[in-house]
């Protein structure tokens, strides 16, 4: 009832689980990943305790190969599991038992693992495997590119109604306390991938950085002049529109930031992400 796919980025050392399935909540029982050690994607009768575990033996450098079998070594229902792997080193393994619900099977290519059962045929694993290589972007793009796919090729053959993209890097989550890079979740929705991405433009938007800093916009004056004219038409500034980056201006564009939820985008080198840019750009009409 499920198709997940797990990856490595050996680029920035991200490690991922996406997951989609006819199942409520999926994000609550498929996905565990933690950044430095691996990612486990547990389902098929999902044992839940593949994931801490899993990941407690990656992280005594076990190979994901043997993981594997001492996970299912020790359970009896091990012919209903299935369960997708891949280690901080990019080495992926994959394990399907012979009483998973047809179709059942999965893949495993270089720094991922694609994994599905009750689906509509294996072109759901190969379109999801074929995506993940073949799609350009970091890892949560060619993660939600693999679901995507899986989706097209016909998917959970019950259905959809949930979705979750799971992305672990060091320090990465909320104000650098957690490795939770991005942690999102479509608990019931009748299009849950779609929904998905969505959500994920808006935390892309609100939470992340993944922009070159090069594209980065300086505040000229004519940016600085933009910005008075947008914060005092919305009530965030009462001066002089005079294109001067002073600090009343610098507290009243701050001000306006954490409304949105970019306070995790502030600059204080007297730039602007060019994503902070165009949603500024987009709420004042400006094209």
């Amino acid at each position: 009832m499920t198709f997940s796919i797990v990856a490595f980025d050996p680029r920035t050392k991200d490690l991922g689980v996406a997951v989609e399935s006819k199942f409520p909540a999926v994000g609550n029982a498929v996905p565990f990943a933690q950044a430095g050690v691996g990612a486990v994607a547990t389902q098929s009768w999902a044992n839940t305790t593949y994931g801490p575990k899993g990941l407690a033996l990656l992280k005594r450098r076990m190979s994901p190969a043997k993981v594997l079998d001492e996970l299912t070594r020790r359970d009896r229902d091990r012919a209903k599991r299935q369960v997708g792997i891949v280690d901080a080193r990019g080495r992926p393994a994959a394990y399907t038992g012979y009483g998973c619900n047809p179709w059942a099977g999965h893949i495993v290519g270089r720094g991922f693992a694609c994994q599905g059962n009750i689906l509509a045929g294996e072109a759901v694993v190969t379109g999801m495997a074929r995506a993940f290589e073949s799609t350009e972007g970091d890892l949560p793009v060619k993660l939600l590119a693999a679901l995507v796919a899986g989706q097209a090729a016909g998917g959970d053959r019950r259905g959809q109604q949930s979705a979750a993209l799971l992305v672990v890097r060091a320090r990465g989550g909320y104000g650098g306390f957690n490795d939770r890079w991005i942690d999102l979740r479509v608990d019931d929705h009748p299009r849950p991938i779609e929904e998905l991405v969505r959500i994920f433009n808006v935390y892309d938007l609100t939470m992340l950085t993944r922009e070159d800093p090069k594209d980065a916009v300086p505040i000229t004056p004519e940016v600085a002049r933009f910005l008075q004219r947008f914060l005092k038409e919305s009530g965030y500034y009462t001066g002089a529109v005079l294109g001067r980056w002073d600090e009343r201006t610098r507290h009243a564009f701050e001000e306006w930031m954490g409304v949105e939820n970019l306070e995790e985008k502030v600059r204080k080198d007297g730039r602007l992400w060019a994503s902070v840019w165009r949603h500024v750009r987009g709420k004042a009409g400006a094209r």
